[in-house]
């Protein structure tokens, strides 16, 4: 079952679960799958001293991943399901911090020590990707949504500047940055 085409997709409001028939031979019996959605909070690495990743460098970002909404499904070729999503995970006003993740796994809900110990998120040490490492061949499949701004969130998760601006390497802070008229700079027209 592993070799499974990834044809599950997030739609508007849910998670459509396709079942292809003949794929890999008849799928007659009904399979046991879990979709699962899980909440993940981002916040940037204090300093180096924390936990390494698995090629021993350190992280840009921890994160933590709680579980938000779980589904359980008997499927077989013949039908394809709908999960809605939870409320509020995919909202375009989440904070900046918080990306989700969603699930499909083949059998029994998955376990803490299946879950990711790293996640890549665009302007992480992984580069521009956007992996995630399971620690099992359960997951038949999974998409992130990253967060949107990890890079202005506190260690704990929390926002700690907007996210819409993009700080310019050396500048000085806007909040105490001298005021500037540039009227005051222009030549007086009069003669």
């Amino acid at each position: 079952m592993t070799d499974t085409p990834k044809d599950n997709y997030i739609t508007g409001d849910g998670v459509d679960i396709t079942s292809i028939p003949g794929y890999n031979g008849p799928l007659c019996e009904k399979l046991t799958i879990q979709v699962e959605f899980w909440k993940l909070v981002y916040g940037v690495a204090p300093d180096k001293s924390g936990p390494t990743l698995s090629d021993g460098r350190a992280p840009d970002y921890y994160f933590s991943i709680t579980p938000v909404k779980r589904r359980e499904l008997r499927v077989d070729a013949a039908t394809d399901k709908a999960v809605a999503l939870p409320p509020g995970l995919y909202a375009e006003d989440r904070s900046p911090c918080v990306g989700a993740l969603v699930t499909i796994t083949i059998g029994k809900r998955l376990k803490d020590k299946e879950l990711p110990k790293e996640i890549g998120v665009t302007g992480s040490v992984y580069g521009d990707t956007e992996e995630v490492d399971f620690r099992t061949k359960r997951v038949a499949d999974y998409e992130l949504s990253p967060p949107k701004a990890p890079r202005v969130c506190s260690p704990e998760g929390e926002p700690t500047a907007d996210p819409n601006v993009t700080p310019v390497p050396g500048a000085l802070p806007t909040d105490i940055a001298p005021s500037l008229d540039l009227e005051d700079l222009m030549p007086d027209p009069s003669p």
